[in-house]
């Protein structure tokens, strides 16, 4: 009843065009959940963003729930989630690409899941990890681990935003850490995050988690960017 009311006076906005929500809508409206481009990675094993890591690290799987656009509804619902503090939206992609990728065979022995981490001053300027909803979100409805601490960010760096793509390939070397224990042998790892561009970031972090003894990895990301 009260939530009712304080919907009433204070209804909630649309992520992706800011029009009021409906009574049974969350977080994003009918009309933008039908136009956002998805981009059924979970369908193919061998997808685009499986291809992406070929050559550069081993997977067991990857893949993007949606097609990240300039200028569209996927680039205003991440930069809400990244920069407005919209956890919402993380937890949303989350309890939707669940549902997805629950029967995926390649992700049943998954173990840990483990989040691109944030360097603690960027946490501390930011308030939170962008991703944290997105994986918490999958962790309790796949029933698997969350693990926050085992993947460490060393360097701080300056935001890739504006950085070419080349650029962003040299910025992620060597910035990343593990700190494991014997729990975590011959475990299979599922790396989230938000984004995936070039994929030198997953990258990095991907080749620290498999220096774990007998380690698999997996990655799954909210978005696929092909620029």
């Amino acid at each position: 009843m009260i939530k009712s009311i304080i919907n009433l006076f204070f209804p909630k906005a649309c992520a992706g065009c800011n029009s009021f929500l409906l009574k049974d809508e969350i977080v994003i409206c009918t009309s933008c959940r039908h136009e956002i481009p998805l981009t059924n990675h979970h369908l193919n094993k061998n997808n685009e963003a499986f291809s992406k890591f070929y050559g550069r690290i081993s997977l067991e799987h990857a893949s993007c729930l949606v097609y990240y656009h300039k200028k569209g509804i996927v680039q205003e619902m991440i930069h809400k989630l990244k920069y407005k503090g919209h956890q919402e939206i993380g937890e949303a992609i989350g309890n939707w690409y669940s549902e997805e990728i629950k029967n995926v065979q390649e992700l049943k022995d998954v173990d840990f899941i483990i989040p691109v981490p944030l360097h603690k001053k960027r946490l501390k300027s930011r308030g939170y990890n962008q991703v944290t909803a997105f994986g918490e979100t999958i962790s309790k409805q796949l029933n698997v681990d969350y693990e926050k601490s085992v993947l460490k960010r060393n360097i701080f760096s300056k935001s890739q935003i504006s950085k070419s793509i080349i650029g962003r390939s040299e910025v992620v070397e060597n910035i990343f850490g593990v700190d494991f224990s014997e729990k975590h042998h011959n475990k299979h790892f599922l790396l989230v995050d938000d984004v995936l561009t070039t994929g030198s970031t997953l990258e990095a972090c991907g080749k620290e988690l498999l220096k774990i003894p007998g380690a698999r990895l997996s990655v799954v990301c909210m978005a696929y960017s092909h620029s």
